[in-house]
């Protein structure tokens, strides 16, 4: 397992041993041990969660906040996703900034997201298996987001915009001026 700092600090871009032969491929998707040696983060992963989206679905950008706030290990299983985070900690050097990556089944990568950063992903595939570790169990109460197309992020999400596929709870969230005054 390797892990490389993206420009966001904090957030890792993971990258695991793929052990490949004539039968296909074998990789550890987490190992508490190693992940601690290679980020130094000792998050305890309370919470998976996966989900299943078809092409041109959005998801996003969502957090959690305060005492409930969670760091997120991520990657896809199957298919292909646009990832996108953003720094939402106002005492951060990269408050405001933006990372995206793709993240599919061929790359194997995954994203660690720590705690107070925004996520959205895309699929960029017919369909796409996402998984999530949290280290801290959903509370509903907690739930915010950031309108995907905040003209304050400006996230280029390279997809024809009227082809996204977003929830109508999506579509509602608040701008990020709204919420970082």
């Amino acid at each position: 397992m390797q892990a490389e700092e993206t420009p966001l600090k904090d957030c890792f871009l993971i990258k695991p041993s793929v052990f490949t032969d004539k039968r296909g491929i074998f990789l550890e998707s987490y190992h508490r041990k190693r992940f601690a040696e290679v980020t130094g983060i000792e998050d305890e992963f309370v919470q998976d969660n996966q989900s299943v989206s078809k092409f041109g679905v959005l998801r996003g950008l969502h957090y959690q906040t305060g005492e409930f706030a969670q760091a997120k290990l991520v990657r896809v299983i199957h298919g292909k996703v646009l990832d996108v985070v953003v720094d939402l900690r106002p005492d951060s050097k990269t408050f405001q900034k933006t990372y995206k990556v793709v993240l599919d089944d061929h790359n194997l990568h995954q994203l660690y997201i720590p705690k107070g950063f925004g996520h959205g992903f895309l699929t960029l595939s017919e369909t796409s298996v996402f998984a999530y570790k949290c280290d801290k169990y959903y509370t509903p109460g907690a739930e915010s987001g950031i309108i995907y197309n905040d003209p304050t992020l400006n996230i280029q999400w390279d997809f024809p915009e009227e082809k996204m596929i977003i929830s109508d709870k999506d579509m509602q969230q608040p701008t990020f001026k709204t919420l970082f005054k």
